[in-house]
């Protein structure tokens, strides 16, 4: 196969690193493969297997693509999917001037700077792992979405190596119980993943679906009224995959410790001041969840051992 590449530009603040690092973590996501200076990742493109890499050139991004049919027609969806998936066309010039203007927060502006929302744009598969992760630590969440992946999903070999594609909605809603059980799934989160997998099929609900709806609240209210989805499931999806700038994560364990490390709030538990101050970020709440998630980090390294939500997995 000849070498193809996709070239895009990158424009305003955008660090490939800070990317690469939120990538990796040391954590086993089965999904993309980190290395210096590089990522690979398999997507499933107009239908067919796709491999890309993806590194940094100058002043912009490099994909090449290693294995399977690609077409010059596929060149649009990748690059699309890329700009969505790492949030390249977002000037966050205005978010800076806020932390700026907050001398506990200023910092990231150097710390963090051209951190971007790495996102997850397919909605099935953000909700699957909203799902997952609740109420266990993240590196197990990783591991059951592993066994599910390796199971359900899509695999490609490229150099004696494995790459995996996220089983389609279609797949899961065909899955044993039983078998999830196996993987060790808590029998409600089988029955969640399968139950959410059959809407999807049903065409019940999809990502065009809810940008249809009319705002942040009903987009809310759709997803919640689905069994094993509550409110913090729902903002993470939001936030993941439509890139709703006003949602916020409340009482996600990750994001209190880094509002109490910042001395925002005087106590992990106090709910009350977080909303008045994320108004001071109007627009951007997100954004600000997503660094000060990053702040749990500065030296690179994470505490995964920790219950609840994904906590600062985001």
């Amino acid at each position: 196969m000849q070498p193809n590449f996709i070239s895009i530009p990158i424009g305003y603040t955008f660090s490939f690193n800070e990317s690469l690092w939120f990538l990796n973590r040391n954590f086993d996501d089965c999904l993309h493969s980190v290395s210096t200076n590089l990522v690979r990742k398999a997507l499933l493109i107009n239908n067919k297997p796709l491999l890309l890499e993806i590194a940094q050139k100058n002043d912009s991004l490099q994909i090449e693509i290693l294995s399977g049919d690609y077409q010059n027609e596929d060149e649009s969806e990748i690059s699309a999917y890329i700009i969505e998936w790492l949030d390249l066309d977002r000037d966050v010039s205005f978010f800076y001037k806020l932390l700026n203007s907050d001398e506990r927060l200023s910092y990231m502006t150097l710390s963090f700077a051209g951190l971007r929302l790495v996102g997850i744009p397919d909605l099935f598969e953000a909700l699957c792992w909203g799902i997952i992760g609740q109420q266990i630590n993240l590196t197990f969440a990783y591991k059951l979405k592993r066994r599910l992946v390796e199971k359900y999903g899509t695999q490609m070999e490229f150099e004696n190596e494995a790459y995996h594609i996220f089983p389609s909605c279609e797949v899961l809603a065909k899955a044993d119980l039983q078998d999830l059980k196996a993987m060790q799934f808590s029998s409600k989160k089988a029955e969640y993943i399968i139950g959410l997998a059959q809407i999807f099929t049903d065409g019940k609900l999809s990502k065009g679906i809810l940008k249809l709806l009319p705002d942040v609240a009903a987009r809310q209210k759709a997803l919640t009224s689905i069994k094993g989805i509550g409110v913090w499931t729902a903002n993470y999806a939001l936030m993941k995959c439509l890139k709703e700038q006003t949602s916020i994560p409340y009482g996600d364990t990750g994001l209190m410790q880094a509002l109490f490390t910042h001395q925002i709030i005087e106590h992990k538990k106090d709910y009350a001041p977080v909303e008045k101050f994320f108004t001071n970020f109007e627009g951007w709440e997100s954004y600000l969840v997503f660094y000060l998630w990053r702040s749990l980090a500065k030296n690179d390294q994470l505490d995964n051992s920790s219950k609840g939500q994904i906590d600062s997995a985001f």
